[in-house]
């Protein structure tokens, strides 16, 4: 019986760090905002600007985040990042002035940035050639189980312990979980073990041609990668907006068990999607399949907006998380196709971080509009607008294999 390919393992952490990062940073932002905004009182607004501190944070580390996996292995990269995070999650239920909230937004987003989708694929991207997609999308699992999992849980124990108490516990949760997987489990590359991508044999390796060399100037260059940045960009940025404001937009009109309930129905639909995309992601077109999603969340965006009912909020809410994980997924698999393993660090650390400060502003642009008009429709609608052009970019800046 042939032993477990050791990539696998790393697959593994990185679908462990993926739940925590998810749970306590992406989602857990909803549920920060909504009760800072319940219990101190701060305009919503105000408290979207220090979430966009998260995400602005994030994107700023992302290239040196690429760049020193690349050169020194994941292990320092991930150990800051389960560090931080429990850092800034243990001080968000004690801050009283909203210049801490920015301050403490501004520690999770370090602790993001060095757990993000970026560090998970650039960590796979050495261990993987042929089931590199499936690899990706595996790890991205645990962005679902963790969006399934870590509002509720964090609702619930904001509701029976309080907001301090269940943050301390998150955080102690996520620091003895996460730091003893990345100092004893995470190792650089399959060479460093005597192995080889995928588990593969040195003869088949020797085979197999080498990627072609990328840096960032040059692949910036590229109608791909523009592509790229600016279609992932604008749908992060919707997306991520639209899971930030998810709670308080269900909340006046579902309650707090409801919106529980349609909050981790969103995250079930993502990893049904993500499970779909984990089979089928190395023979699917990717930028095809990123349009699409796009499209379809431009719709449930407009149906949220048009007939605001309890069963649309519902619904629109399910339908959206169908493209919430396979949009986060896509981007990092479209780039190591079209630019290979050996140039993914640097090239997919540029394109990130450009994707993550149009991501960092969707709390903004939703909460700014929502002060500015008085609720969510128009936000929703300039977002299904903005939606569809980010679907139109994808799929058409390329799709070919980029050779120099």
């Amino acid at each position: 019986m042939s032993r477990l390919f050791y990539g696998w393992r790393i697959v593994g952490v990185c679908l462990i760090a993926a739940v925590f990062a998810n749970a306590l940073g992406l989602f857990g932002a909803g549920v920060y905002l909504h009760a800072l905004v319940e219990s101190r009182g701060w305009p919503t607004g105000l408290v979207s600007g220090a979430i966009t501190v998260f995400y602005v944070t994030s994107a700023l580390l992302l290239i040196p985040v690429g760049s020193v996996i690349g050169r020194a292995g994941p292990r320092p990269i991930f150990t800051l990042g389960g560090t931080a995070l429990a850092l800034g999650v243990a001080a968000i239920g004690h801050v009283t002035a909203p210049w801490q909230a920015y301050a403490v937004f501004l520690v999770m987003g370090i602790g993001w940035a060095c757990l993000s989708t970026t560090a998970v694929a650039t960590t796979l991207a050495p261990w993987f050639e042929r089931f590199q997609g499936r690899a990706v999308s595996i790890a991205s699992l645990g962005a679902s189980v963790g969006g399934m999992a870590g509002t509720p849980v964090l609702l619930f124990g904001i509701d029976r312990a309080g907001f301090p108490a269940t943050t301390a516990v998150a955080a102690i949760a996520s620091f003895v979980v996460l730091v003893p997987l990345a100092l004893f489990v995470m190792k650089r590359r399959p060479q460093d073990l005597g192995l080889f991508p995928d588990g593969a044999a040195a003869a088949r390796v020797a085979t197999t041609g080498a990627a072609p060399l990328w840096n960032r100037r040059d692949a910036l260059r590229t109608a791909a990668l523009r592509s790229v940045t600016l279609g992932f960009g604008i749908g992060m940025m919707v997306q991520v907006g639209f899971v930030t404001h998810q709670v308080t937009l269900l909340s006046p009109m579902l309650g707090a068990g409801s919106t529980s309930a349609t909050v981790a129905a969103t995250a079930i639909t993502a990893l049904c999607s993500r499970l779909m995309l984990a089979r089928f992601a190395d023979q699917i077109s990717a930028r095809l399949t990123a349009s699409v999603m796009m499209v379809i969340a431009a719709g449930s965006l407009a149906m949220q907006a048009l007939v605001p009912g309890p069963a649309v909020l519902v619904a629109g809410s399910v339908l959206m998380g169908l493209t919430i994980g396979n949009i986060t997924t896509l981007s990092p698999i479209i780039v190591r196709r079209e630019f290979g393993a050996a140039s993914f660090g640097a090239v997919y650390g540029i394109a990130s971080c450009i994707i993550q400060l149009a991501t960092g502003l969707g709390p903004s642009f939703y909460g700014l509009l929502h002060d500015a008009f008085a609720g969510y429709r128009v936000p929703l609608l300039l977002a299904a607008a903005v939606d569809l052009i980010a679907a139109a970019v994808v799929v058409t800046g390329g799709g070919k294999t980029v050779r120099r």
